[in-house]
């Protein structure tokens, strides 16, 4: 399956998602709490799809996602929002994501969707 980077400030985010997409038969290489370290992970570990968070303190989502597609057009990113109706959704969408997952979610629908991605 897939090379993951979890990125979100919430560590019981990250320890949630790691486990549910492990049991999908994906494998986590890698955790980020801010946006500069999943830029720097990206760079340095080139996982097969990233999960990002899209509200952060430091540098949220969409700037990540952003300077990540810069970095390598054909990266494969997943954003994760509590709300499918924000307009972060579609400018996530239009700036290269590949999906979006929304809180709360089981670990069917985010298998579904890393699944999708790396297809």
């Amino acid at each position: 399956m897939g090379s993951l980077l979890l990125v979100d400030d919430a560590a019981y985010m990250r320890r949630l998602v790691g486990i549910m997409a492990k049991k999908g038969g994906h494998e986590v290489i890698g955790e980020a709490e801010t946006g500069e370290q999943a830029i720097e992970l990206f760079s340095r570990l080139s996982p097969d799809l990233v999960i990002l968070d899209i509200l952060m303190p430091d540098m949220d989502g969409l700037a990540v996602l952003k300077k990540i597609k810069a970095m390598k057009p054909e990266a494969r990113i997943i954003m994760c929002t509590a709300s499918e109706q924000s307009h972060h959704v579609q400018e996530a969408i239009s700036s290269g994501a590949k999906g979006y997952i929304v809180k709360p979610f089981t670990q069917d629908s985010l298998n579904e969707k890393i699944n999708a991605a790396l297809a």
